[in-house]
């Protein structure tokens, strides 16, 4: 995990414990009692979070010993067994809320991402992530993204360029687009550089610009979207295309087959269903 995941799982512990601990398990539990912690799935999801999971454990008590059973990126039904967590029982009880918390969300993203990618497995559109993550959260969100079987988009601000009609309406004067683009390639050629238009007739102008890697086609219809298609193939660009705005599990096949590159899904991560997982305690 990177440093912002690992600063998360300790401010959900801080949050959880503060610091006076454990109140119930340490008065309620014996010391020495050691229990088996059976993460079960209550329905059917694709499984994600093993990772923050034995992070959380390893946080708590370096000796509890956290199993995978099945593995992030599987398929799990009600009732499954996904993960053990073994030792103290005090301990288990301790991890167990901070363990499902991250474990439920990031599950329902990944099943919320393989329901998509499921519609559109029969064309060649790749289905991608956004921003739109919950603040600290975003390398967790977006692997599970991947565990469901989308692609991530850009990380964040840093790793590529995109290109907004609020970027071009704050300068006093125009930029020379194709200018620029040329500048910025000869710095940095392997930076991706993305424009988003919401019309044809600004694809039409940005395809005789060299050096744009994407095009964000911005809630265009699917009739528009096969036109910008066939706009790309007349003018025999390399230019991709991605389109985003109005996707939903209803929109997202016919998005995808009219033959863009991307597809771009905000809901992914930011209007997510957490899975129903439980922690039922045997004794060791």
């Amino acid at each position: 995990m990177n440093r912002i995941s690992r600063i998360l799982v300790e401010l959900a512990l801080e949050e959880d414990l503060s610091s006076l601990g454990d109140l119930t398990s340490s008065n309620f539990v014996d010391a020495a009692h050691r229990s088996i912690g059976r993460i079960v799935s209550r329905e059917d999801a694709i499984i994600s979070g093993h990772e923050v999971a034995a992070f959380v454990c390893a946080a708590i008590d370096p000796e509890l010993e956290y199993e995978v059973i099945i593995h992030d990126g599987s398929g799990a039904g009600e009732g499954d067994l996904v993960s053990e967590i073994r030792g103290l029982t005090r301990s288990v009880l301790t991890a167990e809320r901070t363990v499902l918390n991250f474990m439920q969300r990031l599950s329902g993203i990944a099943t919320l991402a393989h329901l998509y990618a499921e519609q559109i497995t029969h064309t060649e559109a790749i289905l991608l992530d956004t921003r739109k993550t919950t603040p600290g959260w975003r390398s967790l969100e977006k692997q599970a993204v991947v565990h469901g079987g989308g692609t991530n988009h850009r990380m964040g601000l840093y790793d590529a360029i995109m290109v907004k009609d609020n970027h071009l309406v704050a300068n006093p004067s125009p930029i020379d687009l194709g200018e620029r683009v040329y500048e910025i390639k000869a710095k940095s050629p392997d930076l991706k550089i993305e424009i988003e238009v919401d019309r044809l007739d600004q694809l039409e102008a940005f395809l005789k610009i060299p050096g744009i890697d994407v095009v964000l086609l911005d809630n265009m219809s699917n009739e528009e979207l096969a036109s910008a298609v066939a706009m790309r193939t007349e003018a025999n660009s390399p230019l991709k295309l991605e389109a985003s705005g109005g996707v939903n599990l209803s929109t997202v096949e016919g998005i995808a087959e009219t033959d863009v590159d991307f597809i771009s899904v905000g809901a992914l991560t930011h209007s997510v269903r957490s899975i129903d997982l439980g922690l039922d305690l045997i004794s060791a």
